[in-house]
């Protein structure tokens, strides 16, 4: 598992997120770590996550330049937010789970998404 962590970490230096200029006031960084450890990737493929290259979900790529979030909410960082955390509260029969996340948490992980290219 250490291992692991150090790959990401390493991972996560190469793309370079810049957390201190996301519009979410999240940390890119930690928003990284977060994806990894809740094991986003296994529904999604996200650039720069170890091992993530799911295909239940939609690709994360480039998310920052789309119109829309969950097919409906213009794509800000309140909306992204929202459905990171409550993903029900907007299609109550998505099978994107509710995971639990703090506002922290989806924060950061909005961050992170909105870092990539």
């Amino acid at each position: 598992m250490r291992f692991s962590l150090c790959i990401l970490s390493l991972s996560l230096a190469a793309c370079s997120p810049q957390a201190d200029i996301i519009p979410t006031g999240g940390n890119a960084i930690a928003g990284g770590h977060e994806l990894y450890r809740m094991g986003c990737g296994s529904c999604h493929t996200i650039p720069g996550i170890t091992g993530a290259h799911g295909k239940v979900g939609p690709s994360l790529a480039g998310i920052a330049g789309h119109s829309y979030v969950a097919g409906q909410l213009p794509n800000q960082p309140s909306n992204l937010e929202r459905w990171i955390q409550h993903p029900h509260s907007i299609h109550p029969d998505s099978v994107m789970p509710e995971l639990g996340l703090t506002d922290e948490q989806s924060r950061d992980i909005a961050a992170y998404l909105y870092s990539l290219d």
